[in-house]
């Protein structure tokens, strides 16, 4: 396989009411990897719309995102940031992935059946189609390197087989435009440290979600000192002290999740979270646990509220990244139809 200088892309949908597990699952590691590489942070809107949205809350969503890529350190100016639809070429280069994707390929997509229930007939063709315009997404942008969640494990290896299928079928035609044996790399996944899957407060075997009705099953970023300090008191656990080692965890999903959480905001693993307060009761963790989400998550908060404040920033900023990503799009987009024999 050719060689590709590396270069990361990720994307977060603009859903609204953005909590601690979109944090520890996602933005933390956008931080991360703008030191060691060529970042681009997409808020994916297009995706937002294969379910029904409001525009007005769609638009506050999209600005909330951005605005918690800059309040938790991701540089605008160091590195691209930007909302999809100002890039045509996201939609253009999805359209050519759906006709070199295979129906078998997205049958197979178990989020298509999560999120489409058992109405699957009434649920909407974007929705079907979302993991081909995922792979454009990163594609588009010939990027290396993805960091992802459990949930999208699935999605990526569609995009990675979604690219060896151009490539293979479309071979003769890329060597003959100069692109050597190879148009587009087969992105990698970066996986996520602990707390990869962040789950409720409130019960261990469920996701942390925005749509769960009790506000006390998640930690939102723009939740004050107050606010975050409560609802860590207030989550659940069991009698039992806290375990010495990983494996006393098993079967305590609400110990388990509370120990990622702290091991995640402090950049420790389970077993150093374990030494230092094994063998202790809940409440002196929980003390703990406190004083570290308050001092992580709450400056974090404050600066969302300053930005969103201001929306020409926030709007300016993608702007200035939309047309830098542009750049790149149009670029990779014009080969793709030099590749397909499509005249310019």
């Amino acid at each position: 396989m050719a060689k590709f200088p590396e270069r990361v892309f990720s994307g977060v949908q603009p859903t609204g009411n953005l909590h601690l597990g979109n944090y520890l699952g996602a933005i933390v590691k956008f931080v991360e990897l703008q030191r060691t590489h060529d970042c681009i942070y997409c808020v994916v809107d297009l995706h937002a719309i294969t379910v029904p949205q409001k525009p007005e809350e769609l638009k506050a969503s999209i600005r909330e995102v951005t605005a918690a890529f800059i309040a938790s350190g991701v540089d605008p100016k160091q590195h691209i940031i930007f909302n999809q639809s100002q890039v045509a070429e996201h939609a253009e280069l999805a359209w050519v992935f759906n006709c070199v994707a295979r129906i078998g390929w997205l049958n197979r997509m178990t989020q298509f059946k999560e999120k489409a229930g058992k109405d699957r007939e009434n649920a909407s063709v974007g929705l079907y189609a979302y993991p081909c315009l995922m792979a454009a997404d990163i594609l588009l942008y010939r990027a290396t390197h993805v960091p992802v969640g459990e949930d999208q494990k699935q999605h990526l290896e569609l995009a990675r087989d979604v690219a060896q299928k151009f490539n293979l079928d479309f071979a003769a035609s890329i060597a003959a435009n100069g692109f050597g044996e190879a148009f587009f790399p087969l992105p990698e996944p970066l996986i996520q440290g602990p707390a990869t899957r962040v789950m409720s407060l409130r019960d261990g075997a469920k996701k942390m979600s925005k749509s769960d009705p009790s506000d006390y099953s998640r930690i939102n970023l723009s939740d004050d000192a107050d606010a975050i300090a409560q609802k860590v008191r207030k989550a659940k656990t069991d009698p039992e002290p806290l375990p010495s080692e990983v494996e006393g965890l098993a079967a305590r999903p609400e110990a388990d999740n509370l120990v990622g959480i702290f091991a995640a905001l402090n950049g420790q693993t389970k077993p150093e979270v374990l030494s230092a307060f094994g063998g202790g009761q809940f409440s002196a963790f929980k003390s703990a646990l406190v004083d570290l989400a308050v001092a992580k998550i709450g400056p974090i908060g404050a600066e969302m509220k300053r930005l969103t404040a201001d929306a020409a920033y926030i709007d300016s900023v993608l702007c200035d990244g939309a047309a830098r990503a542009r750049v790149i799009a149009k670029d990779n987009m014009a080969a793709v139809k030099d590749i397909l024999g499509f005249v310019r």
